[in-house]
């Protein structure tokens, strides 16, 4: 390849990863809007959802996101009665995130979200597995190189 290519748009490996991922919560913003929820709304739901009562700390490492980004957004669901936040009894520097009822209720309206994104994917359930576990296995060998 020759040095004006390794510059091209259509070449980079950053630029796909960032484009269909904007296509991706794309698909799934209009679901989501009849919940009242945004994407990240949504994936800090889906952790709860798998393990209630978690530390900031664990939710931002669950959902690679920083207590800056985080803290607003919280805020924002605590307020829309969807979880509560309170700093923990043992360790006071711990806050911990809770579901309230109503988002315990959401779930219930949420398993229709993965088949309808799918669905719109256009993708095979064989392509989307394999495209997952490749994203998956990249984002483990980025994180080591991080290290």
């Amino acid at each position: 390849m020759d040095k004006d290519s390794l510059l091209k748009l259509d070449n980079q490996l950053c630029f796909a990863v960032y484009a269909c991922a904007k296509e991706i919560t794309g698909l799934y913003r209009p679901i989501l809007d009849t919940l009242g929820l945004t994407y990240t709304q949504y994936i800090t739901l889906l952790v709860l959802w798998e393990k209630d009562d978690v530390t900031l700390k664990e939710l931002g490492e669950r959902l690679l996101l920083n207590s800056g980004t985080l803290t607003p957004l919280l805020k924002k669901m605590e307020a829309a009665g969807i979880l509560f936040r309170e700093r923990s009894k043992d360790d006071e520097r711990n806050l911990r995130i809770r579901l309230t009822d109503k988002g315990r209720e959401l779930k219930k309206a949420a398993y229709e979200i993965p088949e309808k994104v799918f669905c719109a994917s256009h993708l095979t359930m064989e392509e989307a597995t394999l495209l997952r576990n490749k994203l998956k296995e990249l984002l483990t060998r980025l994180s080591v190189t991080k290290r």
